[in-house]
């Protein structure tokens, strides 16, 4: 199978041009027809000579997610799941801005993407791992994420104006109008999908640093946010890389008593090989983190867990994020009620922590990491 070429930097194609002979200036036409154009076929990139675009076409592809199917809540949220090209299948779900989540401006979207398909770690309220892990997503399958749901947003853009209906939402998003190079879509990036980003790391690395690049995504890194479950070895390495992303621990439980009953990674590392990772983060980066919490009804929800949870989070001078659970069909865990969520966010407000509580967008939608795909190979199998 040929090599994307969306997993490639901009010296990885210079490199590759200068071997055949091509001028350089021809990397950033053609870094202009994939990022910014978002094409999906080398025909389409028709300021480039046709002998180069058979040279390139020869040596890479160029894969496009197809779109399984989309669900789309009333606020707006929108979950895409996406068909790989070994039939697999992996979620994005894209939100508008809130300033519970991020305090952005209301023009604003944020994305969260996958890293894997299924995840090998087992959190016992997680969708994701239900059927185990089955691969790593390759540079190419992140980045086309973005881009994928950039282009579907143009074309249904296209619809409503040119025709006045909706686009067909299941299928295949394989072209672009070709909108304006400073149209983006997505400001923001969450890696909270489906899998543990930290397992993925070197393919997760080089897909942000293409999103972020002036000639790629544009996103700045702190805008892109990372999560992880704690695998400490790996958020001291992210600590020593040059860009500033953002760091979010996937915590759920302050204490190791609750993150063992539903953390299987807690009893590898700890909370306190955990926090020590991500002190050292802090002390090379100097960057607050933000330590994502999701309530469970009788699990950890109740008030006196906010006594542990505070005192970590002043620790590390974390910002709290409390996420009100989504079910997911087969397992035991229940949402809190709305009222105890309040209470849980001002017992930490009155301890001095900064906390907000995500009034849940798309709750109606499969929003759950993995719910949908879960849902889908289901029915397949089931045919």
């Amino acid at each position: 199978m040929l090599t994307d070429i969306k997993s490639l930097t901009r010296e990885e194609l210079e490199t590759q041009f200068k071997d055949w002979s091509e001028p350089v200036y021809r990397v950033e036409q053609l870094l202009n027809w994939l990022y910014a154009r978002r094409v999906t076929t080398w025909d389409a990139m028709t300021n480039l000579s046709k002998g180069l675009r058979q040279k390139l076409a020869g040596k890479f592809s160029i894969q496009v997610l197809e779109l399984a199917r989309k669900q789309g809540s009333h606020d707006t949220t929108q979950k895409f799941l996406w068909k790989l090209a070994d039939g697999a299948f992996v979620e994005s779900v894209l939100i508008p801005a809130n300033p519970a989540l991020y305090g952005e401006a209301s023009d604003r979207h944020t994305l969260c993407i996958s890293t894997q398909v299924g995840c090998a770690y087992g959190c016992k309220f997680c969708a994701s791992g239900l059927e185990g892990w089955k691969r790593n997503l390759g540079v190419h399958e992140i980045v086309e994420q973005i881009l994928s749901v950039e282009r579907w947003h143009s074309v249904e853009g296209s619809k409503l104006k040119v025709e006045g209906g909706a686009a067909d939402e299941n299928q295949p998003v394989t072209s672009s109008p070709q909108p304006a190079t400073d149209t983006r879509l997505v400001n923001n990036i969450v890696v909270m999908g489906m899998g543990e980003p930290l397992a993925n790391y070197d393919n997760l690395l080089k897909a942000l640093k293409i999103l972020n690049a002036p000639w790629g995504g544009g996103i700045g890194a702190r805008k892109i946010t990372i999560s992880t479950s704690g695998l400490a070895p790996q958020i001291r390495k992210l600590g020593n890389e040059p860009l500033q992303f953002r760091l979010a621990i996937s915590l759920h439980g302050a204490t190791d008593e609750v993150r063992n009953r539903i953390m299987p990674v807690n009893k590898k590392y700890p909370l306190r090989e955990l926090v020590n990772a991500c002190e050292d983060y802090q002390h090379e980066k100097g960057r607050m983190i933000t330590l994502e919490y999701i309530l469970i009804a009788g699990i950890n929800d109740m008030l006196e867990q906010t006594r542990p949870l505070a005192s970590l989070a002043k620790r590390l001078h974390a910002k709290v994020n409390l996420i009100p659970y989504n079910k997911v069909e087969d397992l035991p865990w229940e949402r809190p009620t709305e009222a105890v969520c309040e209470k849980f966010l001002a017992a930490l407000e009155d301890q001095n922590v900064t906390a907000t509580l995500r009034r849940e967008k798309g709750h109606d939608i499969d929003a759950a990491c993995g719910q949908l795909r879960l849902k889908t190979e289901r029915e397949l199998a089931a045919k």
